[in-house]
């Protein structure tokens, strides 16, 4: 059997950092990108490597059509193959509706949205030659639910997963399963940059009724849940991973 390549997007921390982890440590070569942090990816790259797995680390900014496709020429030429794309790397500007500019707008739908279109175009061409494979999004509770300040983001993530359920129906022919994950709060590096990063925490902390924020670890598990065979027959879901936090009002 041929080794199988999975790429994470946006993994050279946080919570891509660890889904690449897990997946090397489940028999996975890794396709880590980064598109600034270019020391934690070798760093990631070189934990990988640690469990007994190939590493290829590639920067590219996945809301760039042209670096995107650079990317997988360059996965295709390493690996020739991909089995798993975990669309993970995300950004954007935490802004009232009033002061939300054209660039905002543009900058968050790119990287949050645009890119699971077109990265899930190039992974479809290289997983069709092998039969098939997954995709799984990192989406987030604000593409449901109102959050403040939270509006580029949010709409951006809302994108995500009605792309997933598109992706999901057309890719099937190709033998490829698409999904996506929404997490609730969890306290990583990114939440550093909202505003009111404490009363979020705070907010979990004390409603969430499986009586704990979630943890990126709970994230991790349920994608690996997606990309196996026991989930082949869920299709164009987004599964809520919050502890029952989203349930109350």
């Amino acid at each position: 059997m041929e080794q199988k390549v999975a790429l994470v997007t946006g993994s050279s921390r946080g919570v891509g950092k660890q889904i690449a982890l897990e997946l090397a440590k489940n028999g996975y070569d890794i396709v880590i990108n980064y598109a600034r942090s270019k020391t934690a990816a070798l760093e990631t790259a070189e934990e990988i490597k640690q469990l007994g797995r190939k590493a290829l680390v590639v920067k590219a900014n996945v809301g760039d059509v042209e670096k995107v496709r650079a990317m997988f020429a360059e996965i295709k030429e390493t690996f020739g193959r991909l089995d798993v794309l975990i669309n993970n790397a995300a950004s954007g500007v935490q802004r009232p509706i009033m002061e939300l500019e054209e660039k905002h707008w543009d900058w968050t739908m790119d990287i949050n949205s645009k890119a699971l279109l077109f990265c899930s175009q190039e992974a479809a061409r290289l997983m069709a030659k092998t039969g098939g494979g997954s995709i799984v999004s990192i989406s987030s509770l604000g593409a449901i639910r109102y959050l403040k300040n939270y509006t580029a983001v949010g709409v951006s993530k809302a994108a995500v997963e009605a792309l997933t359920r598109y992706l999901s129906v057309e890719l099937a022919e190709k033998n490829i399963v698409v999904n996506a994950v929404s997490g609730g709060a969890i306290d990583t590096e990114a939440l550093k940059h909202f505003p009111n990063r404490e009363e979020i925490l705070e907010d979990a902390r004390v409603n969430t009724p499986a009586g704990r924020i979630v943890h990126i670890e709970d994230i991790v598990h349920t994608v690996m849940f997606l990309i196996s065979e026991g989930a082949y027959m869920i299709r164009g879901q987004t599964i809520i991973v919050d502890g029952g936090r989203s349930l109350l009002v």
